[in-house]
């Protein structure tokens, strides 16, 4: 017997909520991005780290929001709270993996491809995982060519958003990447539950239980405070909104000569000391 599927419980709602947790992951990972590309070189792990786990807790986030309003009408849903986690960390670890090769080598090419591909494949295994974690009467089958457009919505979205951070171009061009990002990743989730269908084990009454709702609600509570923490860094940051780099630090990075350092227009070429002693010295007589 197949079950009734229903996505849109709450109606709007629940996919709405779910862009702007989409959104607001992107657009905090992506400006912390950008900032590693634009500081001294100790301080690009912190900041790409940062990124990774914004984008990683906002698209899980978006993820459980949207299943708030996902229902079977014969029979009531759990969800497994250690797969559900581990989804989570799915997530951060494979979008950190991808955040990290473009931080260190750049949104061009070959390390763009593969960190967008990387990114992309750890978006949709958090999706799927989370799945995996879905408890009822029933067993979850899902369409395979719909499944494969879901994982390339996903690659297509990572890559795009990854090129807008390397761009480097203000605040305003990485919230539209994150409007972006936040469409397609929504896009990769609806696209995906569209690939399934519920085979209940067993025809029978539906049975009560707790709602989708009252059972993702404390699950959100911790990453949606490290959102919001994240938020706080970025807004108290200057140089995330303005995105101009600090031209005062030399960095050191590869390709850069260690002793090069640009001269800040502010500054006042300084004298040739030893030039002017040795010129003055030759004036003065020596047999005094």
């Amino acid at each position: 017997m197949q079950g009734t599927v229903d996505g849109f419980s709450y109606g709007v709602v629940t996919p709405l909520v779910a862009y702007l947790m989409a959104c607001l992951g992107g657009a905090l990972g992506l400006r912390c991005t950008t900032r590693a590309m634009l500081v001294a070189h100790s301080w690009r792990p912190a900041w790409l780290a940062l990124g990774s786990a914004a984008i990683g807790s906002g698209i899980w986030t978006m993820h459980f929001v949207a299943m708030m309003g996902f229902s079977v009408e014969e029979t009531p849903i759990h969800y497994d709270k250690p797969l559900t986690y581990a989804s989570l960390g799915l997530a951060i670890v494979m979008v950190s993996v991808g955040i990290f090769i473009v931080g260190y080598r750049g949104a061009t090419g070959t390390a763009l491809f593969t960190g967008g591909t990387i990114t992309g494949l750890g978006i949709a295994s958090m999706h799927y995982l989370g799945m995996a974690g879905l408890r009822l009467n029933g067993t979850l089958e899902y369409n395979t060519f719909t499944v494969a457009v879901s994982v390339v919505i996903g690659v297509v979205a990572a890559t795009s958003a990854l090129w807008a951070a390397g761009q480097v171009r203000g605040f305003l061009w990485s919230v539209g990447a994150s409007l972006v990002m936040g469409l397609a990743v929504s896009g990769m989730h609806y696209t995906g539950m569209a690939a399934l269908t519920v085979h209940l084990h067993s025809a029978g009454v539906t049975s009560p239980g707790d709602s989708p709702a009252s059972l993702l609600a404390p699950m959100l509570i911790g990453p949606l405070a490290f959102l919001c923490l994240a938020a706080v860094v970025v807004i108290f940051d200057p140089l995330m909104v303005t995105g101009k780099p600090d031209r005062l630090r030399v960095e050191h990075k590869p390709g850069v000569p260690a002793g090069e350092v640009s001269h800040h227009p502010s500054r006042r070429p300084q004298p040739r000391v030893g030039r002017q002693q040795s010129h003055h010295s030759s004036r003065t007589p020596q047999n005094r």
